[in-house]
């Protein structure tokens, strides 16, 4: 049996382990996440796995135990205590895995690893994310412009956070998308 290191109503999120990164590369690699996602490397993944400042999260169905996608946040020693939430992928869409994984890594960042700060990059494009970072209380902080290169054009990352004050109570502003 796996360790779970939190778990929801549907899905838990348990430590990734060094077998399970076929799946990741191939969560990360999946046409309708390579957009979106850095890809990274078989020996990366290790890496991350094994730094004692990062979590890589494996997300699986609490009931069969399916892997339907994977996390990555950095900062768990941090002494600022901003945690970074690098990388969420889901690979089993619309059953609400990517709103409830975000809930768990809140939960996780606030009242597990004690942050005041949980903070986030999303390409600017990528409107799916950016309204569920905003529905779940995330605020924008900026843009950094052109600064990934991806497929041979420069992408922008919008940064966005939710501070521990927020965690919880989301304000009507919080709720309303701006493009």
């Amino acid at each position: 049996m796996e360790s779970i290191l939190i778990q929801g109503e549907s899905i838990s999120l348990v430590y990734s382990k060094e077998e399970y990164i076929d799946y990741i590369i191939e969560a990360e690699s999946d046409p309708h996440n390579a957009p979106y996602v850095f890809q990274w490397t078989k020996a990366q993944h290790i890496e991350a796995m094994e730094n004692p400042d990062i979590l890589h999260i494996t997300i699986v169905e609490n009931e069969s135990f399916e892997k339907v996608g994977y996390a990555i946040v950095a900062g768990a020693k941090s002494p600022h205590k901003a945690i970074e939430l690098m990388r969420v992928v889901i690979s089993k869409k619309s059953h609400g895995y990517g709103r409830e994984s975000l809930n768990l890594i809140k939960k996780l960042a606030f009242e597990i690893l004690d942050a005041h700060r949980l903070w986030l990059d999303v390409k600017e494009y990528n409107y799916s994310a950016i309204n569920l970072y905003k529905s779940e209380g995330f605020k924008k902080e900026g843009l950094l412009r052109e600064c990934i290169l991806y497929n041979g054009n420069f992408d922008s990352l919008v940064v966005m956070s939710i501070l521990k004050k927020e965690y919880k109570q989301p304000s009507i502003e919080d709720l309303i998308f701006e493009p």
